[in-house]
């Protein structure tokens, strides 16, 4: 009996084991777990980017674009509606939004972000963005 039991607990560790890795840091524990078959990391600076300093990266971000009037660039503006952005310019901007906080954003994601809110949230609450 005493056996199958180390057996199981040993399937079970190993199993386990596949699905989670933790690394220990100098400063701060670092971790990966697999939840849904997607990996969610903790962040590789202990802590998530501060709110306000994404809402001014967003915001220079869009201002930078070409077709934008920066006049018109708040932290609640739409992206269509507001900024008279097309889908096209909407993905240019995803896509810098990506580049700029080192982190890459799934398709279905994107294009649920369209608003610099959204994007502000998005990013803000993202525990690899840098």
């Amino acid at each position: 009996m005493q056996a199958a039991w180390r057996s199981s607990a040993t399937a079970v560790r190993n199993t386990l084991l596949q699905h989670v890795r933790v690394t220990a840091a100098a400063t701060s524990l670092k971790a990966s777990v697999v939840l849904d078959g997607r990996i969610c990391y903790s962040s590789d600076h202990g802590t998530y980017l501060d709110k306000s300093s994404v809402t001014d990266r967003i915001l220079e971000l869009v201002k930078k674009m070409e077709k934008v009037d920066p006049a018109k660039v708040t932290p609640v503006s739409s992206f269509q509606s507001d900024l008279l952005l097309d889908s096209l310019d909407t993905v240019e901007l995803v896509m810098a939004i990506e580049e700029e906080f080192a982190l890459e954003i799934p398709d279905a994601e994107a294009d649920k972000i369209s608003s610099c809110a959204e994007a502000i949230e998005y990013v803000a609450s993202h525990p690899r963005a840098k």
